[in-house]
C-alpha cells in the first residue's frame, strides 16, 4: 500500500511537471504570429528559409538565389521545414525560435530538477519565460535563440555527465547528448556552438578543482560523433564555392570578433544594464547572489557555482568585442534565471523561517510567499505590452504594401527593387522568381558598409553568373525594362525618393504609402517609357 501511494504522489508530481512545461511551451508560441516580420533580420533569415523552400535546394542557403554564407544553415532548415509544415506565415516563420526557447527552458528544468530540487526547478523555468528579454526572443525570428538553445543544452548535458561521472553513475548518454547539441550549436552558429559551452564546462571544472575528469569526458567515440554532425556541410560548402572558409571562418569568426569597423559598436558594459533591464521585474534579486551566505552553501554549490560560471562566461565572452547585439547574451538567460530563483527561495525560506505567524491576520511570512505570483503577473504583463507596442508601431514589414499587392501579382510577374533590399517582400508574396535589384554597384564603398548592399554584394562572389542577372546598374535596368517581355514588372522604391525615378511615369503608380511606391508595368505600359523613347521595339 505504501508503495502505491508513492507511486501515486510521483505520478502527481510528474504531471504537475507536464503540466508547467506544456503551459511555457503555450506561453511561448502565443504571440508568435501576431506580428508582421521585423527588418532587416527577420526578414533577412525567414527569406533565406523562404528560398530554400521555394526553390527546394535544402543545401546552400540562398539570398536573391545567391550563396549566403554568413550563417550556417541549421535556422534555415528548421524554418523552411516549419513553413512547408504550417504555411507561409508568420508564426511558423518563427518556429525555429519558439522551438529553441522551449529547448532551453526543458533542458535547465530537467537538470536542476535532477541536480538541485523541484522547487528551484519550477520556479527557475518561470522566471525564465517570463523574462521579457527571453520571451521577446523566442517571438523573433533569427539565429539568436537557437544559438543560445544548443549553448545551453550543451552545457546543462555536459553538467550532468560530470556529475555522473563524479558519482560513479552512467554518464555517457548525457556526455553523447552534449556532443550532439554542440554539433547542431556548429551547424546553428559556427565555432561558438562548442567553443564556449566547451570552456564554460572546462572553467567550471578547475574552479572546481576535477582536473582528473577532462580525459573521460574527451572519448575518441565521441569526437568522432560530434565531427560526423558537425562536417560535412562545411566540407561540402568549401568543395562547391573556393574560399568559403576564408569568408565563413576568417572573416566572419575571427575578423568581425576583432575588428571596430562593424555595426552596432558598444561598450565593454554594454550587457549590464541590457540583462539588468531585460530580465524585469525578477533582476533585483541578483545582489542575493553576491553574498557570501549564497556563495558559502555547499550544499547547492555545485549546481551554483555551474551557473555563475555560465554567466559570467557569456557576458564577459561577448564583452569583448566592439559590436554587440541584445541577442547575442541570449546563452546568459537560463542561469541568471536559476540565480535570481534560487535567491528568491532562499529569502522566502528565510522570511517563513524566522517570522511568526499572529493568529487571526496575515503573517510576514504568508505576505512574502506572495512575491513570485505578483513578478509573474508583473513580468508576463510586460511581455504582452512589448508585443502590442512593437505590432503598433514597428512599420518596416513591407507586409501591409504586400496584401495590397498580392491579389495583382502572377505567378510569372517579376519584383524589382530600386536602392533598397526588402527582404520579406518575396515571402509575403509568394514569389516564384528572384527580384532584380538596381543600384550604384560600382560604388567602391559597397565593401566597407555593413549593410543590405554588402550582403548581396559577397553573396554574389560565389556565383558571378547570377550577379549580371540580380544586381543590376540603372542601365541595365533600362534595357530590361524596354524589352518585349510579357510578365508585369512591379517595382518597389522608396517614397522618398520617388522623384528620382522619371522614367517611372506616375500613373503607373499602384500603390503607395509614407515609406513605399509600387510601380506596376506590364509589357505595354514599358514600351511608353521615356527611357525607352529612343529603343528599336522587338519587330
Amino acid at each position: 500500500m505504501r508503495r502505491f501511494l508513492v507511486a501515486i504522489g510521483e505520478g502527481v508530481l510528474e504531471t504537475r511537471a507536464a503540466t508547467l512545461l506544456i503551459l511555457c511551451a503555450l506561453w511561448l508560441t502565443l504571440f508568435a504570429g501576431f506580428r508582421p516580420l521585423m527588418l532587416p533580420d527577420e526578414g533577412r533569415y525567414v527569406g533565406v528559409a523562404w528560398e530554400m523552400l521555394s526553390s527546394g535546394n535544402w543545401l546552400v542557403p540562398t539570398l536573391d538565389g545567391m550563396p549566403f554564407f554568413h550563417k550556417p544553415p541549421l535556422f534555415y532548415w528548421l524554418t523552411a521545414a516549419g513553413l512547408q509544415v504550417f504555411g507561409a506565415n508568420d508564426w511558423a516563420a518563427r518556429l525555429a525560435s519558439t522551438l529553441a526557447a522551449l529547448l532551453a527552458t526543458v533542458a535547465l528544468y530537467a537538470f536542476l530538477r535532477r541536480y538541485a530540487d523541484k522547487r528551484l526547478a519550477n520556479l527557475a523555468v518561470v522566471v525564465l519565460v517570463s523574462q521579457p528579454m527571453f520571451f521577446a526572443g523566442a517571438q523573433y525570428a533569427n539565429l539568436d535563440m537557437l544559438v543560445a538553445a544548443m549553448i545551453s543544452a550543451t552545457i546543462v548535458c555536459g553538467a550532468s555527465a560530470i556529475l555522473s561521472l563524479e558519482r560513479g553513475l552512467p554518464y555517457r548518454i548525457a556526455l553523447a547528448s552534449a556532443y550532439f547539441f554542440a554539433a547542431l550549436g556548429v551547424l546553428a552558429k559556427g565555432l561558438i556552438g562548442f567553443v564556449l559551452p566547451g570552456a564554460i564546462l572546462l572553467a567550471w571544472l578547475l574552479v572546481r578543482r576535477r582536473y582528473r575528469l577532462i580525459p573521460a569526458l574527451l572519448p575518441i567515440p565521441m569526437i568522432v560523433l560530434f565531427l560526423f554532425l558537425a562536417l560535412p556541410w562545411f566540407v561540402w560548402m568549401q568543395a562547391s564555392y573556393g574560399g568559403f572558409w576564408d569568408y565563413f571562418l576568417v572573416y566572419h569568426h575571427f575578423r568581425r570578433f576583432a575588428e571596430t569597423g562593424f555595426n552596432n559598436g558598444q561598450a565593454f558594459w554594454f550587457y549590464v544594464p541590457v540583462l539588468l533591464v531585460g530580465t524585469l521585474p525578477w533582476s533585483p534579486w541578483i545582489v542575493r547572489v553576491f553574498s557570501l551566505t549564497f556563495l558559502a552553501d555547499r550544499e547547492r554549490l555545485e549546481v551554483r557555482s555551474l551557473m555563475i560560471v555560465w554567466l559570467l562566461g557569456i557576458v564577459i565572452f561577448f564583452s569583448l568585442p566592439s559590436s554587440k547585439l541584445v541577442g547575442y547574451i541570449f546563452p546568459a538567460l537560463p542561469p541568471l534565471a536559476c540565480l535570481l530563483a534560487d535567491a528568491l527561495l532562499g529569502w522566502l525560506d528565510k522570511r517563513s523561517s524566522g517570522t511568526a505567524s499572529v493568529s487571526g491576520t496575515p503573517s510576514a511570512a504568508s505576505t512574502s510567499s506572495a512575491w513570485p505570483g505578483v513578478g509573474v503577473v508583473v513580468a508576463s504583463s510586460a511581455c504582452v505590452v512589448f508585443i502590442v507596442l512593437v505590432a503598433l508601431f514597428d512599420r518596416s514589414s513591407s507586409k501591409a504594401l504586400a496584401k495590397k499587392v498580392a491579389p495583382l501579382f502572377a505567378t510569372g510577374d517579376q519584383i524589382v527593387m530600386v536602392d533598397e533590399y526588402q527582404y520579406d517582400l518575396p515571402f509575403y508574396l509568394r514569389a516564384a522568381t528572384n527580384p532584380w535589384v538596381v543600384s550604384d554597384w560600382s560604388d567602391p564603398d559597397i565593401q566597407v558598409r555593413d549593410n543590405w548592399r554588402k550582403e548581396l554584394y559577397d553573396a554574389g562572389r560565389f556565383d558571378p553568373p547570377l550577379v549580371r542577372d540580380r544586381l543590376l546598374l540603372a542601365g541595365d535596368f533600362a534595357s530590361r525594362a524596354c524589352a518585349d517581355s510579357g510578365g508585369t514588372l512591379w517595382v518597389f522604391g522608396k517614397t522618398a525618393q520617388a522623384s528620382a525615378y522619371p522614367f517611372l511615369p506616375e500613373q503607373a503608380i499602384a500603390f503607395a504609402d509614407g515609406k513605399r511606391t509600387v510601380w506596376k508595368l506590364d509589357a505595354g505600359q514599358r514600351r511608353q517609357l521615356s527611357l525607352c523613347a529612343e529603343k528599336p521595339s522587338s519587330g
